[in-house]
């Protein structure tokens, strides 16, 4: 009897010992992570039209937090560069830069500095990261996520960079484009890794559509598998881990005008989500963060066809034309012979199957096949569209957090705001701080020392900064995260940036 008292006792002091916020402080010690999810592109028709297309609630419904504002540094129309730079580093910043900010445009010079990332910060205190794009890897918005340029265009430069930031997952498009050592380059291969790292390219420039993928490119993963397959291999941190995932292609469609394609793109985005979602509901401790980069082509449910029978238009009369396809525009062009002796055929897969003689012939005899092909489906759908680039609208927040997420984004935000609920999460310095320690300016740093600086261009290209002082030489090549030291090679921690006139290298 006077063991259960005690016992009792101990039980109900121990009730007001633990603090109020003991769920806090127990998330606080708790390993962390976060997936950050990019569907580039996309505008809230188009998420409406694929739900209708489903017949079913989408995974991005269970989590609709807010919105987001996506205007640029000097546009209120943002390119891809700037949007995702805004939400990797916290910063505006202009058209085509890539984890820069303005620093000099004097005389139609149009130069940045570097600003750090968020996953150059996780990576920093030792969590494991992952990029997966169906995009090339290097392209505009995974780049801005692990590198640095003056231009999204440099994909081969970006590439370079991310072979050097000692990412451990890297999955999607861009084999061209990467100086990895070594990955894989199919489905089965994927799933049969099971290391602490996993590097994939599965195509030489862009994946396919996901309605083509079955069909056409067998091989490729979609997008949920490589989602289930890097979180898997990222959750064998014990420190957390960084996961960064881009639904590349609904703005590639999205400047076709082909509904198809985008109605692919957003639902194989969804299925990500699903499976980022239950990842998220089962460890508790991970942020879910999905959002939208800026809208593309203007689409609207409705066009002038739909001027006054709008209130009579159930949803089948736009869904069920883009269900007779079955293939994107692109997949169909695909298999379109050079002397278009099959384009019956082709314009079949794409859901145009009942043309006249005369409108097939038609068709066949457009400098733009693809063009036509798109504008017939939108007005057999009732869909409009009002332009073929981006649109500044604000777009969709979405984001989960369970128990051990004390910080997650909800209302009407900036995109600039959503890098600072990641350092939160993740307990990471401040950006700030980062960018101080990561991107210091070379030659300022060296002539405070006594040494005497230079820029080396050699025969390929490659520049290299030269700091000299009393015998002591020390080179640092652009785009790697190492630097010689009288000719021996020393490892930094992060990477050395060039933008055309000066350089930012790592402190040791």
């Amino acid at each position: 009897m006077f063991k259960k008292i005690i016992i009792a006792v101990l039980i109900y002091s121990f009730t007001f010992i633990m603090p109020h916020n003991a769920e806090a402080v127990l998330g606080e010690v708790s390993r962390k992570n976060v997936i950050f999810m990019v569907m580039d592109g996309t505008n809230s028709d188009v998420v409406t039209l694929a739900r209708h297309y489903k017949g079913k609630p989408l995974a991005l419904d269970q989590i609709l937090t807010g919105g987001v504002h996506t205007y640029s540094l000097r546009s209120a129309i943002t390119d891809s560069a700037a949007a995702a730079t805004a939400m990797a580093t916290g910063h505006k910043t202009t058209v085509d830069f890539i984890g820069m900010v303005p620093v000099n445009e004097k005389e139609g010079e149009r130069r940045g500095r570097p600003v750090a990332n968020v996953l150059e910060a996780a990576k920093e205190k030792g969590l494991a990261t992952g990029i997966i794009a169906t995009a090339p890897v290097q392209h505009a918005t995974p780049a801005a996520f692990s590198a640095h340029s003056n231009s999204r265009h440099q994909m081969k430069e970006i590439g370079f960079q991310q072979a050097h930031q000692n990412i451990d997952v890297m999955l999607g498009g861009g084999k061209k484009y990467s100086f990895l050592p070594s990955s894989i380059s199919t489905k089965k291969e994927m799933m049969n890794s099971y290391g602490l790292q996993l590097h994939g390219f599965f195509s030489e420039e862009d994946m396919a559509y996901d309605f083509d993928r079955e069909k056409l490119h067998p091989e490729q993963p979609s997008l949920a598998e490589m989602t289930k397959k890097a979180l898997q291999t990222l959750n064998q941190n014990s420190n957390g881990f960084l996961l960064f995932i881009e639904g590349s292609k609904v703005d590639f469609a999205g400047h076709k005008n082909d509904p198809v394609g985008m109605v692919s793109e957003v639902l194989a985005f969804d299925d990500a989500v699903k499976e980022a979602l239950q990842f998220a509901k089962t460890d508790q401790n991970t942020l879910l963060i999905a959002v939208t980069d800026h809208g593309n082509s203007g689409l609207t449910m409705g066009n002038r066809q739909t001027d006054k029978t709008y209130p009579q238009t159930p949803p089948e009369q736009f869904t069920e034309p883009l269900k007779k396809a079955s293939l994107s525009v692109t997949g169909a062009l695909s298999q379109l012979k050079e002397n278009r002796s099959n384009i019956k055929e082709v314009l079949k897969s794409y859901g145009l199957d009942d043309l006249s003689k005369a409108q097939i012939q038609q068709i066949k005899k457009e400098k733009d096949i693809e063009k036509a092909m798109v504008q017939l489906m939108a007005n057999r759908a009732h869909l409009g569209f009002t332009t073929r680039g981006h649109s500044g609208e604000d777009v969709f927040l979405y984001s989960y957090g369970g128990k051990g997420v004390l910080h997650k984004p909800q209302g009407l935000i900036n995109n600039t705001d959503l890098p600072e609920y990641v350092i939160k999460h993740l307990n990471l310095p401040p950006l700030s701080e980062l960018t101080n320690r990561k991107f210091v300016p070379a030659q300022e740093h060296f002539v405070k020392m006594g040494y005497k600086t230079k820029i080396k261009i050699n025969k390929n290209k490659q520049a290299s900064f030269i700091a000299e002082n009393n015998g002591r030489t020390i080179e640092y090549p652009a785009n790697q995260n190492i630097r010689m030291v009288n000719g021996q090679k020393e490892t930094l921690p992060g990477i050395v940036i060039y933008n055309g006139k000066d350089f930012w290298i790592p402190l040791l």
